[in-house]
């Protein structure tokens, strides 16, 4: 990467980190401190309110990780040893009688006087059916302590938690059979342009058909939101007042198209006539104009019409501000640096975002990178970040955010 002049601010344009911590501030300064309990059947997806602390040990006793023996190492002198017992997970073991060992399966509690166990495939199996052992023993070996994963008092899952199958897995291990989430963010969904027309319908002249709806109606619903479906507006100053006003019970306003400079920008006029405008105009690439702020209290964001500008600045900026909202930590992409598999000759004065994938271990971008091509996404893996004032040459390091980090 070839650095030709220093990233920041740029005339009017805002950097992408500044427009991020203003929208994760005002995310911050309105929390959602609603919660209820829920099944853990009903928890996927959903974000943890309160700090998930163990009730219990786990493993609640010492158990074994193997299928093998249990022993009592002072016992065990070279003689074969009398199978006292077998012992299967969920058994209740007696004490190990002195002298002897015990048949034990992996999971299975540990008999008390055991100090380890030998795992079968070390013993031999004499004629009387009394085990001796062909490898050396030591105390815990192949035993999981009381214990080893957590003790009581232990917190697991702090508040904040997104929770997925493997979060609920270990609720469930607890014994947990609810959890205290934090309710649903209320999502209006709100297109805007004279030129859209609903899939289904007959397609007139200078008319395209609405994909930014049903690509961020999806979206939402897999990020566990409740989606109000507030359907197409025209450009029309007072419709759009009205069908804001209209839309108070939410957390958010969030439309497509209608944010670009001109006389069109009629989401931007109602904000600056009937609220405020926190931020508009970035610099970034696709996706510049993007504007956020309240409309008589309601935090609206409008993202660009375009569709790969759309998907851009949702994966970015919209969704970590929905993310904070509900009291998450960790709201941005992770990134990985790979190399270019591409030359970038000309710098930007915007952070641009190519969508690409990786081949052969390289970064390499769709050829057709406009913010209209909705299908340079479907056919990427993830975004390309080319940081503004750079150039690149094949092999130079590039940040890669895979589609996966965001589309949930």
């Amino acid at each position: 990467m070839n650095p030709v002049g220093k990233p920041g601010k740029v005339g009017a344009l805002m950097p992408v980190e500044d427009a991020l911590q203003r929208l994760l501030a005002m995310a911050e300064a309105a929390p959602i401190r609603e919660q209820q309990a829920l099944p853990l059947a009903e928890c996927d997806g959903r974000v943890l309110a309160r700090d998930l602390i163990s009730t219990l040990d786990l493993p609640p006793w010492p158990n074994s990780a193997m299928d093998g023996y249990a022993v009592r190492l002072a016992d065990w002198t070279g003689e074969p040893l009398l199978v006292s017992q077998r012992i299967f997970a969920g058994n209740a073991p007696e004490p190990l009688a002195p002298g002897t060992c015990a048949r034990i399966f992996t999971g299975a509690p540990v008999p008390q006087g055991a100090d380890c166990v030998q795992m079968q495939e070390n013993a031999v199996v004499h004629a009387d059916q009394r085990v001796s052992f062909t490898e050396p023993l030591q105390v815990g070996d192949n035993i999981r302590p009381q214990g080893q994963e957590t003790t009581v008092g232990d917190c697991v899952l702090t508040a904040g938690t997104r929770l997925g199958p493997i979060e609920l897995g270990l609720a469930a291990s607890l014994g947990c059979d609810r959890l205290d989430v934090v309710r649903r963010v209320r999502v209006a969904v709100l297109s805007t342009g004279d030129e859209l027309i609903e899939p289904g319908l007959p397609l007139g002249l200078g008319q395209i058909y609405n994909s930014n709806r049903r690509v961020l109606c999806s979206w939402l619903t897999r990020m566990g939101c409740e989606v109000i479906d507030a359907g197409i507006l025209p450009d029309d100053l007072e419709q759009t007042r009205t069908r804001l006003a209209g839309l108070g019970g939410v957390d958010l306003i969030l439309s497509t198209g209608g944010v670009s400079v001109g006389e069109a920008d009629f989401l931007g006029i109602a904000l600056r006539e009937d609220g405020e405008l926190a931020l508009w105009k970035l610099a970034i690439k696709p996706g510049k104009p993007l504007t956020c702020g309240h409309f008589r209290g309601v935090p609206v964001i409008g993202l660009p019409g375009n569709p790969a500008s759309t998907l851009v600045t949702f994966a970015l900026l919209a969704r970590p501000y929905l993310l904070r909202l509900q009291g998450v930590a960790q709201v941005e992409p992770l990134r990985f640096e790979v190399p270019a598999g591409f030359a970038w000759p000309k710098p930007g004065n915007r952070r641009e975002y190519l969508r690409g994938r990786i081949e052969q271990g390289k970064a390499v971008i769709y050829h057709n990178q406009s913010s209209g091509v909705l299908r340079s996404a479907a056919w990427a893996e993830g975004f390309v970040e080319v940081m503004e004032g750079t150039t690149l040459d094949i092999g130079d390091q590039v940040n890669f955010i895979p589609l996966s980090e965001v589309l949930s």
